[in-house]
């Protein structure tokens, strides 16, 4: 049996100040109120150094990029017992065709990491411990002798083969690690399914929210945010990322339909396929920008109806939005296209539709159905699933007798 205060060591694909919220992070934080947690962000590379010298990320770093100086940190507001590790500069290997080229530098990058996983272990007497890896099978995926956790996790998130940069080496790196995993956790119920044939110990552990941050929203009377008090009309939100997974032409004809209300995005806008489908251009739509996630609750707070306009293909059959359960404990009516199936499991307490023409419709139903009571009843539903909770069943998998051994 492994003790639940036993320490962690986990590596991440997310670095703790990225501009989402990480469910990596949100883990990690969970697990630093009862364990010691060493968070070991994802390298910059030299080609990041010298492209974002001046970044913020960077210049923070710059110490321990450049002299191994001060490689933990302690960020205001996080948990005492979780320490931020920044690992060695690493090569750009991604653009390298499979080979023997490739598998050098990658050597050397892996080389690097477990040199620093080293000094994280012996530098703070850390004897029994859990690895994991979230997401980054590009690293770390095969441990030396002498770093022996008492069980080596690998966390699947997505599915790695449907984007263009992770798909061109990280389908037989991932199958590498989970291979090599004591126990491999998938976040949707799909990539439970496509990984099972790889390993025997594939559990299914999917995302969750810090309710406590987002029940606020329900709870408290928030201040209307700077950027949403003119509005004057109803909002139909939503918060995270903008991106690939985004249906942009979904979002025009909600746009149109929806004249008398705000489409409002609070999060990062990667790529520039808003500007291509002519989004940016409606004049019922707005987009805020990022925010730290201690100041969603007041947009949402806001929000007349909360959405998830994610495309139906097959990287999105295997997503668990995190951001369902933030909605969620926040109260909100929330309205999502039917784009997997654990999406389509929070049928009873969203609108879960098949087409642009449902969603469209499903808004105004949303809005005009919502209530106290209906309120309630969701932040309900939020509450069965919290990091907390994802912490008890991460504990349950751990100690649970593996099928077989690895190999």
């Amino acid at each position: 049996m492994i003790k639940t205060s036993s320490d962690i060591i986990c590596f991440s694909l997310s670095r703790w100040d990225a501009p989402i919220s990480s469910p990596a992070l949100s883990l990690a934080k969970e697990f630093a109120k009862k364990n010691r947690v060493f968070y070991i962000d994802h390298p910059f590379s030299w080609k990041d150094l010298i492209a974002e010298r001046n970044a913020p990320p960077v210049r923070l770093r710059e110490k321990a990029l450049l002299r191994r100086k001060d490689i933990y940190t302690s960020p205001a507001g996080f948990p005492p017992n979780l320490t931020i590790v920044t690992p060695p500069l690493s090569y750009p290997v991604n653009f390298l065709p499979p080979g023997k080229l490739y598998e050098w530098f990658s050597r050397i990058n892996e080389s690097r990491l477990q040199k620093t996983l080293r000094t994280v272990i012996r530098e703070n007497s850390i004897r029994e411990y859990i690895f994991i890896n979230f997401f980054d099978p590009f690293f770390l995926r095969k441990l030396p002798e002498d770093i022996k956790p008492m069980k080596m996790v690998y966390q699947s998130m997505d599915d790695i083969s449907q984007v263009g940069y992770t798909r061109r080496h990280g389908i037989r790196l991932e199958k590498e690690i989970i291979r090599e995993a004591d126990i491999t956790l998938c976040t949707s119920m799909e990539l439970t399914r496509l990984h099972a044939a790889l390993s025997p110990n594939v559990h299914y552990h999917p995302n969750a929210a810090d309710t406590t941050i987002f029940r606020k929203a329900l709870t408290e009377t928030l201040p209307v945010p700077e950027d949403m008090r003119e509005l004057g009309k109803r909002i139909i939100g939503f918060t995270g990322s903008i991106e690939y997974r985004t249906d942009f032409e979904l979002l025009k004809k909600l746009a149109s339909y929806h004249q008398d209300k705000i489409l409002f995005f609070v999060g990062p806008v990667q790529g520039d396929e808003h500007i291509r489908s002519g989004l940016h251009k409606m004049p019922n739509v707005i987009f805020a920008g990022a925010r730290n996630i201690n100041e969603l609750p007041a947009y949402l707070q806001h929000f007349d109806c909360a959405i998830i306009p994610y495309k139906i293909n097959k990287l999105t059959k295997s997503i668990y939005p995190l951001k369902i359960n933030e909605y969620l404990a926040a109260g909100k009516p929330v309205v999502a296209t039917h784009f997997s199936e654990d999406i389509y499991a929070f049928r009873d307490s969203a609108y879960i539709v098949n087409t642009s023409h449902e969603f469209c419709r499903a808004i105004d139903k949303a809005i005009f159905e919502d209530n106290a009571e209906k309120r309630t009843l969701r932040a309900r539903v939020a509450e069965q699933h919290t990091w907390g909770k994802r912490v008890e069943q991460f504990w349950e998998i751990i100690n649970a007798e593996p099928v077989q051994s690895k190999g």
